[in-house]
């Protein structure tokens, strides 16, 4: 199992910034495929940034130049600092991590991080 707990959300202003953290423990692994995912209201989850398998690094054009993610291997901790922040970055914020077993690949989900961008 692995557990993944969220932190960091809340209310900002347009051009703002947030940092989102998300602590990974259980049978987890520092370089396993771990990213952020955000919905909003009406809308499918999308990713927002992650780190692939192979350490790769993916934004979605939506948030490249503003986003940017980290990850502190020892602590298997995982960081969204977001700059400049838009109205229609407001969304629930997942935390994302993908593990490969024998069986299969499998998600597991933070608890959710709301983070609203209004004036």
């Amino acid at each position: 199992q692995v557990q993944l707990v969220e932190s960091g959300g809340g209310l900002v202003q347009p051009g703002g910034s947030l940092r989102l953290s998300c602590a990974a423990s259980g049978s987890i692994a520092s370089d396993d495929r771990m990213g952020w995912y955000r919905q909003a209201p009406g809308k499918q989850r999308e990713l927002v940034a992650e780190f692939t398998g192979s350490g790769t690094l993916n934004y979605a054009d939506s948030v490249k130049g503003r986003f940017t993610l980290s990850r502190d291997n020892a602590k298997i901790i995982l960081y969204l600092q977001m700059n400049s922040l838009k109205v229609e970055d407001t969304a629930v914020y997942y935390c994302n991590a993908k593990i490969v077993k024998w069986s299969g690949v499998y998600d597991y989900w933070g608890q959710g991080s709301q983070v609203t961008v209004s004036s």
